[in-house]
């Protein structure tokens, strides 16, 4: 979907641990051993690293798969720390249907407060309510107030009333939706000012398990992409804020999408890390802060400019110096014949053993 070359050389995720606040994660799948943490079990007894529908483990592939010969999956941020936190087994399915258990408002509340207890710098949210829950709106408060950058979905019922999505419709939570491999929108996800930004979510290949690949779709896959872009942020720009950060995304989208349900337009991750100015307005309307700029980079840059100059003159003045001490009078003593410096002959070829032989540094 997109190009690691370009990314690789910046960020991969390293050091930022993303919340998976889902179905749980197969931490067994092959691309990712070692990449996920265990957090609470917010739905039932049996742990967050039991998937038994496979959306999560989905979910975390995008984000985080490590790179394995002979599959064609890799994460976007591959050195990323998963946090599998469980809170439902019911999936929203790209038609709007759903299949398995659902959770409740207290358990997703109760999530959000555990992943940021556990230190996660990014929230990956990809499920959906239909009702403004106090419980939820409160956690996703507390999250915001920690720093915490949240990713949402928008849903995938666009055909059935195109309803507000929660928590994709908070402040402070980054809406995903979803387009297809030709760029559209796909016919099931959902518009309105709860989309900021939209990322690929159609056919997407991602981790399943136990040990496979599967072609998924759906707001659910587009939201990974957006939440590892925040990671690789959070790595490469780690003097941002989560509100700084959310400004860079949207503001780097590549826009010029015709029609609702687009927000800004399509993420961009290379414009996310590399661009410095810019920024667009929320949802509510009002601006966000611009993207952090280095304030001194034009004063350094002026001081590397004296500093280099300086140089230069000195330099100048020394050689300078050279011609006025050592050229000049040699050039009148041979009348400014050409010719080439004599040296005086050796007195002595037999070395002065009482200097100590020079010894190479270890």
């Amino acid at each position: 979907m997109y190009d690691h070359r370009k990314l690789d050389p910046l960020a991969d995720g390293h050091g930022v641990t993303v919340a998976v606040v889902d179905s749980g994660v197969d931490a067994g799948h092959p691309q990712l051993q070692g990449a996920v943490r265990e957090g609470p079990d917010q739905f039932q007894e049996g742990g967050s690293l039991v998937d038994c529908v496979g959306h999560g483990t989905g979910v975390a592939g995008i984000i985080a798969a490590r790179p394995v010969a002979g599959s064609p999956l890799r994460g976007l941020a591959p050195a990323a720390t998963i946090l599998a936190i469980r809170v439902s087994e019911l999936v929203e399915l790209e038609d709007g249907s759903t299949a398995g258990r659902r959770g409740t408002p207290a358990g997703v509340a109760a999530a959000i407060r555990s992943a940021v207890e556990l230190g996660a710098g990014v929230i990956n949210l990809s499920l959906v309510s239909y009702q403004d829950n106090p419980g939820v709106r409160e956690a996703v408060r507390f999250a915001v107030s920690r720093d915490v950058v949240l990713v949402a979905a928008a849903g995938n019922r666009f055909a059935e009333g195109n309803r507000t999505p929660f928590p994709a419709a908070y402040d402070g939570v980054i809406g995903v939706g979803a387009i297809g491999p030709d760029g559209q929108r796909l016919p099931g996800s959902q518009t309105g000012p709860h989309v900021d930004l939209v990322a690929p979510g159609g056919r997407v290949v991602t981790a399943s398990p136990p040990r496979g690949l599967a072609t998924v779709e759906g707001t659910s896959f587009a939201t990974p992409y957006v939440a590892a872009t925040a990671a690789l942020l959070r790595q490469y720009h780690p003097e941002l804020t989560a509100q700084e950060i959310a400004a860079r995304l949207t503001a780097t989208a590549d826009g010029g999408t015709a029609g609702p349900g687009y927000g800004a337009g399509v993420l961009n991750p290379y414009r996310a890390l590399t661009e410095e100015t810019g920024a667009h307005p929320t949802r509510a309307g009002l601006p966000l802060p611009p993207i952090a700029t280095d304030a001194h980079a034009a004063e350094r840059a002026a001081a590397e400019h004296r500093t280099l100059l300086l140089a230069a003159l000195t330099t100048g003045a020394a050689a300078l110096l050279l011609l006025t001490a050592v050229v000049l009078p040699r050039g009148r003593n041979r009348r400014w014949r050409p010719g080439l410096q004599r040296l005086p002959e050796p007195t002595d070829t037999t070395p002065d053993r009482s200097a100590p032989a020079f010894t190479p540094r270890r």
